[in-house]
């Protein structure tokens, strides 16, 4: 079987970055091409049910082992992003308008998929008011009702341009897993996530707690990106103080020529040393691998996220 190529961006007329040689992946983060029964059936659903997916839009590297099992991370509201962050491949512009239809068709091919954990993201909506945060209720709301038993994890944009109290609308929807992504560390934000602020990334996740401490908050950074071992620490600190649960940490993959340039290849050494530091200063739940993104192996890494909670507690 062939290697998987990460696919080109969409809009290659809307790329206006200087072109940055991609340097050959190690063998450690090749992986297959898509393939098989189970991929093609889960594909056709999203397909049926006219959705997207943050799999393909985003050239995700697991996209064939986790379509093959039937999970997939819907991304809702659209597949353009009003942000440019140089690290992600997913297409820049002016959105559409929010389509009512689409909590209902989330929550159809949630139970088609027989889903025990589900994650939804979205693209960023700087457009709207509210930033989309009523979209994410209503989404969660049905995929409660028409699968009441299967867990919901959200991947959020960061409300930055939104009055405060938007996210209260999203946290009272009741996700099982908040998620948030601080993507890099602050020193960067200026060149991979200019539309964007650290410090009111971490406060979101922080006041996702403090509305209703039950919730799980989960965020993830890349690496590879140009950063250092202390920097790392230090946002892993940062996580901590704002009472993040669970931490990702995944290698960074240059999508296109035109995209910000892979720094370098993180050994999996690396990884397993950056893990052990992150449950030493307190994390619940923590991946750390080359392939780790936010919703790789996310239903059976929930189960050991509150699993791991009732041993802290006292009660498992």
């Amino acid at each position: 079987m062939r290697d998987l190529n990460i696919p080109q961006q969409r809009h290659p007329e809307k790329a206006h970055r200087p072109d940055n040689a991609q340097p050959k992946k190690p063998d450690w983060i090749r992986v297959k091409a898509p393939s098989g029964k189970g991929y093609n059936a889960t594909r056709k659903i999203m397909r049926d049910n006219n959705l997207v997916t943050v799999c393909e839009e985003a050239g995700c590297p697991n996209a064939g082992e986790c379509w093959s099992q039937g999970h997939a991370t819907m991304m809702i509201m659209g597949d353009i992003c009003t942000r440019g962050c140089t690290f992600c491949n997913i297409a820049t512009g002016r959105p559409e308008t929010l389509d009512v239809f689409e909590p209902g068709r989330v929550a159809d091919a949630v139970q088609k998929l027989g889903l025990n954990h589900v994650v939804i993201t979205s693209v960023d909506r700087d457009d709207l008011d509210d930033g989309g945060a009523e979209h994410f209720a209503q989404t969660i709301r049905a995929i409660r009702h028409r699968s009441p038993g299967t867990t919901i994890e959200i991947l959020t944009p960061d409300f930055l341009k939104c009055a405060p109290e938007v996210l209260e609308v999203v946290v009272a929807a009741k996700p099982d897993v908040f998620n948030h992504n601080l993507e890099t560390v602050p020193h960067l934000y200026p060149s991979v996530r200019p539309g964007a602020r650290y410090f009111h990334s971490l406060r979101l996740l922080q006041r996702v707690k403090e509305i209703d401490p039950t919730v799980f908050t989960k965020s993830g950074i890349m690496v590879g990106l140009g950063e250092d071992r202390q920097s790392v620490l230090q946002v892993m600190d940062d996580m901590r103080a704002a009472n993040v649960d669970f931490l990702t940490i995944g290698q960074y993959l240059q999508p296109t020529p035109k995209h910000h340039a892979v720094d370098r290849f993180v050994h999996p050494d690396e990884f397993a040393s950056y893990e052990k530091s992150a449950y030493g200063k307190g994390f619940l739940m923590v991946s750390a691998t080359p392939l780790t993104r936010s919703s790789y192996h996310a239903g059976d890494d929930f189960a050991k996220l509150r699993e791991n909670r009732l041993k802290r507690l006292g009660i498992a």
